[in-house]
Order: structure tokens, then sequence, then C-alpha cells
């Protein structure tokens, strides 16, 4: 087994508006512009790198260049972790009133999500770990209108009805294991 543990740093998104997906990700998800400009090896094409991090200079870079007759996005999905369910509620309700598409609002077992696109069709993730850990792929519907606590609870007993449940402390111990 290799050494190398490759670590996801930052996500490129090719936009056909970079202003208004400059808007959407500074006002949905509290990013900001480090830096922007032409790129030195197309200078027609824009580069602008957004952060939420201090340690990281850019975890989303939108460049210019997405063809206007594309129906889809390449990107499968890009997924930000959030502190906790108010934060994922605040970010689901500014997705919202910024013109999201597909709000869907999921229980992983191991994190409570929300997907939703953007305004030029990418499916972005905002998320947070529970305690728990089942088995993947797993997804359920939750009301994220609830409590803290009754979301905790309602996501505890359901997992618990699956096989593999643990808690997720525990499977990262196992995990840590495995990776030596």
């Amino acid at each position: 087994m290799s050494s190398i543990r490759a670590q996801l740093t930052h996500v490129g998104i090719y936009v056909r508006d970079p202003e208004r997906m400059e808007r959407f990700y500074t006002e949905v998800l509290g990013l900001m512009v480090t830096d922007k400009g032409p790129s030195p090896r197309n200078p027609a094409m824009s580069l602008t790198f957004m952060s939420a991090s201090p340690g990281s200079h850019h975890q989303v870079v939108l460049v210019t260049g997405r063809p206007e007759d594309a129906t889809f996005s390449t990107i499968q999905q890009v997924s930000f972790t959030v502190g906790s369910l108010s934060e994922l509620r605040e970010v689901r309700d500014r997705a919202l009133a910024r013109g999201a598409t597909g709000m869907r609002v999921v229980t992983h077992g191991n994190a409570w999500s929300i997907y939703f696109g953007d305004p030029e069709g990418n499916v972005l993730e905002a998320y947070l770990d529970t305690p728990f850990h089942v088995p993947q792929p797993f997804g359920e519907p939750f009301d994220l209108d609830a409590s803290d606590a009754e979301i905790l609870a309602a996501t505890e007993a359901l997992c618990r009805k699956y096989p593999g449940f643990k808690a997720y402390g525990e499977w990262q111990g196992e995990l840590a294991g495995k990776l030596g």
C-alpha cells in the first residue's frame, strides 16, 4: 500500500457569469475572494480564487469559459463542511434566497447534508459530521427544522436499525489502524 495520502484542497469550476457566481459563493458559503485576474496561459480566461480558511489560499476557483450551450456540469459535486446544524440551516436559507435549485436534505448517518444547485447548475453539498457511523452508501431525508436534540435523537435511532452501526470515533479508530 502506498504511503501517499492525498488530500483534496480545492476545486475549479468553469462558469459563464463570474460575477454572479462570486456573489453566490460569498453570500451563501461565506467564501471570500483571495485573488483574481487573467490566466497566464490564456489572457481571455479569468480566474477568481476563493477561500473560507486562512490556511488555504483557495478552496474554489471560478474559471470563465463554460460554454453557453453546456447542458450540465461536469463536476459531480463540491462539498463544504459547516460547524453546526444552525449553520446548515443558514446555508440552506441563504442558498434558497439566492436562487439555489433542487434542495435536498439528507442524513447519511455519519453526516447531515444538504445538496443544491448553484445558479449555473453545479451541485454543492454543505454538511457536518454526526457522532455515528453506518456503512455507506446510506441516505434518508430528515427534518432540518426540528430542534438539534430531536435531529440527533432521530438520527441515532435510525442508524441503530442498520447492521454496522457504531460510534464515529470507533469507526475512525478502526480506519486509522487500517491506514497504519
